[in-house]
């Protein structure tokens, strides 16, 4: 995989440090003077830079930066991506090329997303996985689908070839899980078979764009000569996050002595466990001069705090007394949960108020998000005129009641959707409907609902007529004391079952052609005529995308058919969609207080003056949850296909977490609150890893 010459190059370089301890920076000025100006020397074409991001959301933040580069370089183009979004990129650009050598006949491709790759999936395998072929111990059949993709795409990452994942896999020692002995060759004929099936149907999911990039393309030499053409150098910030198969890019250009710039954390490996492998992509550090910002942050309560001791703390063998300074590390203490959310609640809504603590200043992070824990401070803060912001939030699309609402108005519309509604979806629908009709609302409030609860659900009982093929609304005048509803419930509902009717007319004559143009008509008449909040706003964003992307795969696949209510169903099962386009909130959107799981906070790579890190004692500070794909271990190149321990799990989890402890007090400016309960959501005792140093914060913040 890697080159047999390890020759240093003398005008490529290796940024190492800690978190903030400015390796972007050091980029960004390598690429505003020293790239220029050796461009500047040999090449008479404009330069062409590849620079590399780990995430969208840090590419956007590079991009910008670039852009504000002082003096402006006016011959300095560059490319910005993310090593997935590179790997998409150039094969669709290299498609029909990939197809010819593949000897596959297939249309040009098109970007499958996980919740249709899941749908897609699962139909393939239907067979196998009712017949047992496909099963593991205590895996249910739709998240043994997701593991089986995941599990592609993290060998392809890694550089792995398909046939090779059964063999990976059964020497892992993963027997545990098996339910059939033939189950590891089964899962490699179901991804061979998917793979199949995605190239002749042109269908491009991330396991198939990193495994034809790692597999076929960066291995071609047409493709090598077009790189080297069109990009004069590259860089590329945070390798440390990157899958193995980037650093056969990485190193064609150090083979032919391009002009490099590579930064690289070692406390970093914040994507371990999904596709990173740090330790692999590090040895390109042998091929360039090594630039060492140290070992330590220069910013945040890192720089400050002695971390030998808070190393000390976390160790349960610790025996010396520890002293934490309270005006940085402080504690909040409650029994139950619920009274610790209201506390955290109570002590943000005190510091904004009384403190001057800007909200954009605060962050809560947590090892996990439910949904008690974020509704409770969403309504808390809210109450207090603070706003609070989900970080990349993954939640089922359903889970918004504007959404529901939604799906709700296309059974009413399109013929024969009536089994996907109810009276209480009907009455839900009714009261979020009525929320901006009659042009009530100051600027930049909403108005109040003109349907409660009570009403709507008597409407729904009387008004609303049930049927397989056309459920429908009845006027209000059918329900006897229609008149003792009151005035304005009574114009909300007309002006909707108006609006309804009138849709209705319109299809029937076929000038409403497509859900999508309906769907885009509810939201602009109903949810666009105020000022959604940031949450309500991406969750429309999401349905729109999803709902493009979901008409456009289906009538490549079946273009006679209408997916509608295939669509309805899947966002009722609960499918989370792919995020939206990140979008920035802006001006007074933008001063919100930020909440956050541990790894979105640490992949934004964001700051705050104050942090509070919620249920500090759980036990899941010690695990990679969602950040820990199944498998994933096995396909770290050093240790490819290799068992792993008890003891080298533990080992593995207590490292994640002195490295966890060590960029979050980076990242926190001023002042830390440690938010523990005695007591977890179901009544256990907490006593996790960080239980030790919340209790040496309590010890010393009351002496």
């Amino acid at each position: 995989m890697s080159s047999n010459s390890c020759s240093v190059s003398f005008n490529s370089f290796w940024i190492v440090g800690p978190s903030r301890s400015g390796k972007t920076r050091r980029l960004v000025e390598y690429i505003g003077e020293q790239v220029w100006s050796e461009w500047d020397a040999g090449y008479t074409a404009n330069p062409m830079i590849l620079v590399f991001a780990a995430t969208g959301d840090n590419r956007l933040d590079l991009d910008d930066r670039l852009t504000r580069l002082d003096p402006p370089r006016g011959g300095l183009l560059s490319q910005t991506t993310t090593p997935l979004g590179f790997c998409l990129n150039q094969v669709s650009l290299f498609w029909p090329q990939l197809m010819q050598h593949l000897a596959i006949e297939s249309q040009f491709p098109v970007r499958l997303r996980p919740e249709t790759e899941q749908e897609l999936a699962q139909a393939l395998w239907q067979e196998d996985l009712e017949r047992g072929a496909l099963s593991l111990e205590g895996v249910s059949p739709v998240r043994l689908v997701r593991q089986l993709l995941d599990t592609w795409a993290l060998g392809a990452a890694s550089g792995v070839a398909i046939a090779d994942i059964p063999t990976i896999l059964e020497e892992g020692e993963l027997g545990s899980w098996a339910k059939t002995p033939d189950i590891w060759d089964n899962i490699g004929v179901a991804l061979k078979q998917w793979r199949s099936w995605c190239l002749t149907h042109g269908l491009l999911t991330y396991g198939l764009a990193l495994d034809l990039y790692g597999q076929y393309l960066i291995g071609d030499r047409h493709y090598q000569t077009y790189l080297l053409e069109r990009y004069q150098s590259l860089c590329a910030d945070d390798v440390d996050e990157y899958p193995a198969i980037m650093r056969y890019l990485f190193e064609l250009f150090l083979e032919h002595e391009r002009p490099c710039l590579f930064t690289y954390n070692r406390e970093g490996a914040i994507r371990i466990g999904l596709n990173a492998d740090p330790q692999y992509m590090g040895q390109i550090a042998q091929r360039c001069q090594i630039e060492d910002l140290g070992n330590r942050p220069n910013q945040g309560l890192a720089r400050t705090l002695d971390l030998d001791q808070i190393e000390q703390v976390i160790n349960p063998l610790f025996a010396q007394p520890v002293r934490l300074p309270p005006e940085s590390i402080q504690s909040l203490q409650t029994v139950s949960r619920s009274q610790l959310l209201r506390q955290t609640a109570e002590t943000i809504i005190d510091a904004v108020q009384n403190q001057h603590i800007p909200p954009q200043d605060i962050a809560i992070i947590a090892p996990g998000l439910d949904d008690i824990a974020r509704y409770t401070l969403l309504h808390l803060l809210d109450r207090a005129d603070i706003p609070l912001r989900p970080l990349n939030e993954q939640r089922p699309l359903i889970a918004s009641p504007l959404i529901r609402a939604l799906l709700t108005l296309l059974t009413l519309v399109y013929p024969g959707l009536g089994r996907l509604v109810n009276r209480e979806a009907i009455a839900e629908m009714l009261i979020i409907l009525s929320h901006p009709l009659l042009g009530t609302a100051q600027p930049n409030q909403p108005p109040p609902y003109w349907i409660d609860p009570v009403r709507a659900g008597l409407i729904a009982d009387y008004c609303y007529v049930p049927d397989p093929d056309r459920p429908h609304l009845l006027p209000m005048e059918v329900f006897d004391r229609w008149d003792r509803l009151g005035y304005r419930p009574s114009t909300a509902y007309n002006q909707i079952r108006t609006w309804i009717e009138n849709q209705k007319q319109e299809h029937s004559e076929r000038l409403l052609t497509t859900p999508l143009i309906f769907l885009d008509r509810a939201i602009t008449r109903f949810f666009l005529t105020h000022t959604l909040p940031y949450d309500q706003l991406a969750a429309i964003r999401e349905l729109m995308e999803t709902a493009h992307h979901y008409w456009q795969i289906h009538h490549r696949l079946h273009p006679q058919h209408s997916p509608l209510k295939q669509f309805i169903q899947l966002l009722r099962q609960g499918a989370i969609a792919a995020n939206p386009y990140p979008v920035r909130p802006t001006g007074p959107k933008a001063n919100t207080v930020t909440l956050a799981t541990i790894f979105q906070y640490r992949s934004s790579r964001l700051s705050h003056r104050w942090h509070f890190w919620l249920d500090a004692s759980s036990p899941l500070w010690l695990k990679g949850g969602a950040a820990n794909l199944w498998a994933a271990p096995l396909f770290l190149q050093h240790r490819l296909g290799k068992p792993w321990t008890v003891e080298q799990t533990q080992e593995a989890d207590e490292e994640r977490l002195r490295r966890i402890l060590l960029d979050l007090l980076s990242r926190a400016e001023e002042r830390v609150y440690l938010c523990h309960s005695d007591l977890a959501v179901n009544g256990t005792e907490q006593t996790g890893p960080l239980f030790a140093l919340v209790s040496a914060s309590l010890k010393f913040s009351h002496q």
